[in-house]
């Protein structure tokens, strides 16, 4: 399972419908999460993620340095899909994504990873699954980190 986690001042997803666009998550002070789940990652890799995302300590203190937590600050999870994490453009020009999780599982392991932050404590707001969305941030700081639950990078 892979995860790029941005902390934000704002973060907010919409989806798009026939009639316009609709806000269907939307966090301040906390962090924007998109997450990949391969072919392999069962329960343990989402608690992982769950759990590192949970007690990164990547928000400042008092005296400026990241000490924080989201369970320190109280922030929130902006949690949306994103199979391209699992993309493999090494070779020609078009992507393969044969590496990501098919949907049933992807959805499942998605969705066991927004319960186990609220199982922290933490306020989760989710895109939809399997829907074109538009994701806007305001990346604070900015702070972007990778995580790997099979801890490749």
């Amino acid at each position: 399972m892979r995860a790029v986690i941005q902390k934000v001042t704002c973060a907010q997803v919409d989806v798009l419908l026939e009639e316009g666009r609709e806000t269907v998550g939307r966090v301040s002070d906390g962090l924007m999460v998109l997450l990949g789940v391969g072919l392999d990652d069962d329960e343990n890799d989402a608690r992982y993620i769950a759990d590192k995302t949970a007690g990164l300590r990547i928000f400042e203190d008092a005296a400026g340095k990241l000490n924080l937590s989201l369970q320190d600050t109280g922030g929130a999870v902006l949690l949306v899909s994103q199979f391209t994490l699992y993309a493999d453009a090494r070779s020609g020009r078009r992507p393969s994504f044969s590496a990501a999780a098919r949907p049933e599982q992807a959805e499942r392991l998605y969705l066991a990873v927004a319960d186990m932050l609220r199982g922290h404590g933490i306020r989760v707001e989710t895109g939809c699954f399997q829907t074109h969305m538009q994701v806007s941030l305001c990346n604070d700081g900015p702070v972007t980190l990778l995580l790997d639950s099979k801890k490749t990078f």
